[in-house]
């Protein structure tokens, strides 16, 4: 080992003879600072763990690809896969992204609890943008799905 030539290992500071609280004042510590000021965005930013789509039946049959896809939640906050943007930033980003696409399609994955005014600035933006607007939405648990072409 590179300490043998010069003997450091004998310079050292001998190790503390009990630092077992000190270890349990930090992890407390730490464990407080997270519950009070933490949020389940602290650690992963991204969508809520209680992200819903609205269910109705027949979601399937018509399904398209779209070339754009956007997040909202409750909060009025679009995930893009740009990151997070407002809702008044939108229409500046959507133009933006219509320049490299022919014929854009914006799929909107809106959770079930996010307000219809906030859905219908969005597709006005979108239109204004010359999207095209798809709604997701999940099939309901008991639905009979039809099988396609």
């Amino acid at each position: 080992m590179i300490t043998r030539p010069l003997d450091l290992a004998s310079r050292l500071r001998p190790e503390p003879k009990n630092f077992d609280a000190l270890f349990f004042v930090n992890g407390g510590l730490l464990a407080v600072f997270f519950g009070l000021f933490g949020s389940h965005f602290v650690l992963a930013p991204g969508l809520s763990l209680n992200f819903r789509l609205p269910v109705m039946p027949g979601t399937e049959a018509n399904a398209q690809s779209p070339t754009h896809m956007i997040s909202v939640v409750n909060a009025e906050q679009i995930f893009t896969d740009d990151g997070l943007r407002k809702l008044s930033d939108l229409r500046a980003w959507l133009a933006q992204q219509k320049k490299g696409a022919g014929t854009p399609l914006l799929l909107v994955r809106g959770s079930a609890d996010v307000q219809t005014s906030v859905l219908v600035e969005i597709s006005s933006a979108a239109a204004a943008a010359g999207f095209g607007v798809l709604w997701a939405a999940g099939e309901p648990a008991g639905a009979v799905k039809e099988k396609g072409r």
